[in-house]
């Protein structure tokens, strides 16, 4: 504390009085604004550093796996290193790469079938390895190395597994990838930096003039983007950073340029090595949609780099339609089929690209066979929006559609080889519906390296991998599917107290399946299993990385909303928790999800048996602090026919909130007047909204939210509508709009570089603001450097330190509710 004597007279007093109000409110600002970054307590802290357990990745001839080490958090400094943002694309401006990028540090092969280890050596050390690929012969393995000014590609020979550089040319891999391999397995095309480009141009010291933007009265709704083009030098910066040149690499080191420098977006080899689809982006730009939408040109070249056939040229496309399902109009999804040499194949849409417009088709795929002279070809004519195709062969491939408004999907299977076959209809269902799922083909590598549909001998038979949601929670499986009868023959079914993931055949003939297996204490490995019989061998060991958490209790809860739709939700209590303890501090961390379906709604979502995982953004650290966990409570908004799920956001959420205290309550577990609430991103936007209309929780903790819906004017979500023809809706489920009504304490945090559409920083900030001046008990942390997810392990620990304050404060230690 300090005092202040002051002597003022007549003639200075007015201003002398403004300067001291001026004074004393920096002091407060400052003193409220200045912080250093804290630790939580060490139980909660060791919980976040615990080791990450290193990626899986398998090669083509399912014989070896890599174990690719993570590393833990970067530090602040790492995280707060130079970022330029620029046509929705964060990038690294030393090195030429995106920013924010995750990395390996370390390469180890694993044999499958005796468990033999190599180490990949002559890798740097601190290496941040990248992009890792087999060769589709699976002898070699390719990887980037970023450094701080630069990102190379290296490449490991798999019979001495030794790495070595194979090109010094700088890969450029902002967009569209770092390189391609070809069938041949000795050549690679890569997107290097320009020889010779020069340094960045500067930002003029003095503007040419202003910023215009003009609209000539079409209609060109856009969503909320970040991080977008700004001005004639974000353009210019834009096309310095992300031109580039293609490079033709043998294994041997020799190498040269295909074509000139220009704005790669993609590049993809044909199966057969013989041509390369480039696409690249053109002028003119856009300050108001991303990258992708700006104007593109796509082509087919030689692999010396001629040109041999304009596919597509796009033009900027602003104007695409809002309403779901809309996409943009000529060709789209342009790739090659994996299953023959050379064809290409793409969509069209057949309604002008509006969801909203009526039309008997939506979509129409073509094909185009090398040489490329001739006329594309109609494969089928979809009555919905086009989704994917799986390749298998001339005579079978699967077409996939779906409708947004009613959230149908449909599979159909197609013969390529015959355009005059007609389609037939393989499932029609909800995708909201988990239940009916049928499952996914497992696929197969061919010989050009290419995944396509697993089948038998006689190519009769399908294998699917599935969920296998149902009452009982997810139980994945393996089927065998008859492409005559449509009918399933279950080959393995996932049995408690395990939750076991099929990944794909290692043996076909022999029927073995590599499988992820799990349980509640035991945490993710890889397995041998024989669908034969029941032989079963481990493959990885990865050991439990917060052993303090084994003898925490799980249960998979389940409960009915008041108007009898079932829920479910995890619960989670400390290890050595008697139910004679009596009630517990409770966290309930959730996130609400939109149906049109109240039956889909109340369905069974996840398993009973999934190993307890702890990462930056789970409730699961506060287990070791005392408290009872409650996570994802399902929180459904419905909206059945015409009736959109919003329309009764407010009430379907309270009541889902309510069930579950109820529920938590009633079993003894969860103390009701020591109860909070929290959520990330559209969670956060849940919590403010509960706080606001209900006292049902004693505090909350909002993280990376949006709380004023009029920001995001033109939809949000799964809200379609927008601010213009629904304001009643954008305005009863802003919490900004009622921040009058907010009488529990609420901690808001959110990174001050969140690159999320719709979640812009300043949402926090105003929400704060309007708190505070209706004398909300209201905190706001802004963590520097960070986007919609944190990473910085300075960032993740005061967060960590804020929730629990805020816990301990506002809950734990809080007394009975006046």
């Amino acid at each position: 504390m300090f005092s202040i004597r002051i002597n003022i007279s007549k003639s200075s007093g007015l201003a002398m009085v403004m300067c001291l109000a001026l004074f004393l409110a920096c002091v407060l600002v400052a003193g409220d604004a200045v912080a250093e970054y804290k630790m939580p307590p060490k139980a909660i802290a060791d919980l976040a550093d615990a080791p990450l357990t290193p990626s899986v990745i398998l090669s083509p001839d399912y014989k070896w796996i890599v174990l690719a080490g993570r590393p833990g958090y970067p530090s602040i400094s790492v995280v707060s290193e130079p970022e330029l943002r620029l046509g929705g694309i964060r990038i690294n401006p030393r090195n030429n790469g995106r920013s924010r990028t995750r990395h390996y540090t370390s390469l180890t092969m694993r044999n499958i079938s005796d468990g033999s280890e190599h180490i990949i050596s002559g890798i740097p050390e601190n290496a941040q390895i990248g992009a890792v690929s087999f060769s589709p012969d699976g002898k070699n393995l390719a990887f980037t190395i970023a450094s701080t000014n630069e990102i190379k590609l290296w490449v490991a020979d798999l019979k001495s597994y030794e790495a070595r550089l194979l090109s010094d040319r700088a890969i450029n891999p902002i967009i569209g990838g770092s390189y391609d391999w070809l069938s041949d397995s000795k050549t690679i095309i890569a997107k290097v930096v320009p020889s010779g480009r020069g340094d960045a141009p500067s930002e003029p010291a003095v503007p040419d003039g202003p910023t215009i933007q003009q609209s000539s009265g079409r209609k060109a709704a856009a969503r909320t983007y970040q991080d977008l083009l700004k001005n004639k030098y974000d353009e210019d910066l834009f096309d310095y950073l992300l031109n580039a040149e293609l490079l033709k690499i043998n294994l041997d080191g020799k190498s040269e340029v295909l074509g000139s420098a220009a704005f790669y977006n993609y590049v993809s080899p044909s199966p057969d090595g013989k041509y390369l689809l480039v696409g690249r982006i053109n002028h003119p730009y856009s300050y108001t949609v991303p990258y992708y939408r700006f104007a593109r040109k796509y082509e087919v070249w030689d692999t010396d780099g001629n040109l041999i056939k304009t596919v597509a040229d796009l033009p900027l496309a602003e104007e695409v339609p809002i309403a779901y399902g809309s996409v943009s109009t000529g060709h789209r999804s342009i790739s090659w089929r994996s299953d023959v040499a050379a064809t290409l194949y793409w969509t069209e849409a057949q309604d002008d690209g509006d969801a909203a417009k009526e039309s008997e088709f939506r979509d129409e795929v073509f094909t185009l066979k090398a040489p490329f002279d001739g006329e594309p070809e109609s494969l089928i004519k979809l009555n919905l929006r086009y989704s994917d195709i799986t390749w298998g062969n001339d005579n079978l491939a699967i077409a996939s559609e779906y409708w947004w408004k009613t959230r149908q999907v449909r599979t159909w299977l197609i013969k390529p080889g015959d355009l005059s076959a007609k389609p037939e209809l393989l499932n029609d269902r909800s995708w909201e519906d988990r239940y009916a799922d049928p499952g996914s083909p497992l696929m197969k590598k061919n010989n050009y390296g290419r995944s396509i549909l697993r089948t038998d001998k006689k190519n009769e038979m399908l294998y699917l991998v599935g969920t296998g949601a149902s009452p009982e929670g997810d139980r994945p499986f393996v089927d065998e599917y008859s492409l005559k009868t449509k009918k399933s023959k279950r080959l393995f079914h996932s049995e408690a107290p395990y939750y076991e993931r099929p990944v794909t055949f290692v043996n076909f003939d022999k029927k073995q399946i590599l499988t992820r297996r799990e349980s509640i204490t035991e945490p993710p490995n890889y397995f041998l299993r024989d669908l034969n019989g029941s032989d079963l061998k481990q493959v990885t060991n990865f050991k439990h990385p917060t052993p303090q958490l084994l003898d925490v209790q799980k249960e998979m809860i389940h409960y009915k909303r008041a108007d009898g739709v079932p829920l479910t939700a995890t619960l989670y209590l400390p290890a050595g928790y008697k139910k004679e303890d009596g009630p517990l501090p409770m966290l309930m961390w959730a996130y609400p999800i939109e149906y049109k379906s109240a039956a889909a709604a109340g369905q069974v979502q996840d398993s009973p048996y999934r190993f307890v995982r702890v990462s930056w953004a789970s409730p699961m650290p506060w287990l070791a602090h005392g408290y009872a966990v409650l996570d994802d409570p399902i929180m459904p908004i419905i909206g059945e026919g015409d009736t959109e799920p919003n329309d009764t956001f407010r009430e379907q959420l309270v009541s889902s909130a309510k069930a579950a205290v109820d529920e938590v309550v009633r079993r003894g577990v969860a103390d009701p007047d020591r109860i909070a609430i929290g959520g990330h991103s559209y969670g956060a936007f849940m919590t403010a909204n509960l706080l606001s209309h209900s006292d049902l929780f004693r505090a909350g903790i909002a993280r990376s939210g949006a709380y004023n819906r009029t920001l995001t004017p033109f939809g949000f979500q799964s809200e379609e509508r927008t601010y213009w023809q629904a304001p009643e809706i954008y305005y009863t489920m802003s919490p900004f709009m009622h921040a009058d009504k907010m009488n529990e304490p609420l901690v808001l945090i959110h990174g001050e570089a969140d690159n999320n559409s719709g979640t812009f920083p300043l949402q926090s900030k105003r929400y704060y603001a309007a708190l505070k001046g209706h004398g909300a008990n209201v905190r706001l942390v802004m963590l520097p450097h960070e986007s919609h997810g944190y990473r910085a392990r300075e960032s993740v620990m005061h967060m960590l330190w804020e929730m629990t304050d805020w816990l301990d404060t506002y809950v734990k230690n809080a007394g009975p509710r006046e």
